[in-house]
């Protein structure tokens, strides 16, 4: 590719395809529905760019191959879905205590246990409480389109590389398989990097040896590195929290979602507008760290909080932790697979009683 343009992908084939602009070389997976596409196409794709792709033989195999290939300096990704990433959880708290950056993509499906290959957003805890054991956990973003597949998937070695921890995109079934116009960069011959003193290097006799391990038998040198992630993860904090708004700008109701809840909830934002509901969306993009302090000011404001996702309510104990109790919070959701439609979250609306009616010009 010579120059930026567009292109229909699947949100599979544009999460591969942001991976290789982002510098993406090294690829180590197993399939698993809705995500199977994925190593599919990174299996021929990489062998053009003259990258290294292996199917492993489970999921917790592929994660202690990234291991390997992060501690070497490689820009590198593993891609499951659900009950993959929970295999996969121990390799992730080893990746954090060893600092090393790795891309990890979620394409999240009904459960628990095998479930269905249906969307789901249940995978909220296991991404954004840790991701694995012990204090660590992998920096989160949560694309709600095929564009932002694609940017979300290529920017994230950078973030990954900037605070040496693995970063995690959130996406799920609906996002994997939806076809959309998607802007698509030339591929880099080199990606950038950071300093990788770091690595293991080429091993050439002479130059300082290297460890990566996570295993502490000193206790204070086990708190020291707890205490640099913690560092690290305070400046995520203020360099990578994103969210986006959305709707009336002296709302009644803050209606709070993310990923595919959210292209819900902006066509139910539009109808509620029409009918003189004055409601706003808050959309986290970045889900660890979480966009608090938007969400607490708008609840200063507002009469209610409604939030909308497709599992029991995880996503919503970080929300009633940003707003405090200055407000109402309700859920709306639905689980296992089923998806929203705009008018679920639109009838919600008008039963907080509330709203006020949209006065028009004399």
């Amino acid at each position: 590719m010579s120059a930026e343009k567009r292109a229909l992908l699947e949100g599979n084939h544009a999460t591969a395809e942001g991976a290789i602009a982002g510098g993406c070389r090294f690829f180590f997976g197993y399939p698993i529905t809705p995500q199977s596409q994925i190593p599919q196409y990174m299996s021929w794709r990489l062998e053009e760019l003259g990258g290294v792709y292996l199917q492993a033989e489970s999921e917790v195999a592929a994660i202690n191959m990234v291991y390997g290939a992060a501690a070497a300096g490689a820009r590198v990704m593993t891609t499951s879905s659900s009950p993959g990433i929970s295999l996969m959880a121990e390799g992730i708290s080893y990746l954090i205590g060893c600092e090393l950056p790795c891309v990890i993509v979620n394409m999240v499906r009904g459960g628990p246990g095998l479930g269905n290959i249906a969307p789901s957003q249940g995978d909220y805890w296991l991404a954004t409480r840790g991701g694995g054991h012990g204090d660590g956990r992998p920096l989160v973003f949560a694309p709600y389109s095929v564009q932002e597949l694609y940017d979300m998937t290529g920017g994230a070695f950078e973030i990954a590389e900037r605070y040496r921890n693995p970063v995690m995109i959130l996406g799920d079934a609906v996002l994997a398989t939806m076809v959309e116009s998607c802007r698509v960069r030339p591929v880099p011959e080199a990606p950038n990097a950071y300093d990788h003193s770091w690595t293991l290097g080429s091993g050439l006799a002479g130059r300082e040896r290297r460890i990566i391990n996570s295993l502490y038998s000193d206790i204070a040198d086990l708190e020291a590195l707890n205490l640099r992630l913690e560092a690290r993860y305070a400046e995520a904090t203020e360099r990578e929290t994103r969210w986006e708004e959305y709707g009336a700008d002296d709302p009644d109701i803050l209606v709070c979602a993310y990923g595919i809840s959210a292209r819900v909830c902006e066509t139910a934002v539009d109808r509620a507008l029409e009918q003189g509901i004055r409601v706003r969306m808050l959309r986290p993009i970045s889900l660890y760290p979480f966009p608090s302090a938007p969400i607490a000011a708008w609840a200063e404001k507002v009469k209610h909080c409604l939030v909308v996702v497709l599992s029991m309510g995880q996503f919503i104990e970080d929300v009633r932790l940003a707003v405090e109790g200055r407000c109402p919070v309700s859920l709306q959701n639905r689980l296992g697979g089923v998806l929203l439609t705009p008018e679920v979250v639109l009838v919600r609306l008008p039963t907080f009683k509330v709203c006020r009616p949209r006065l028009e010009s004399p």
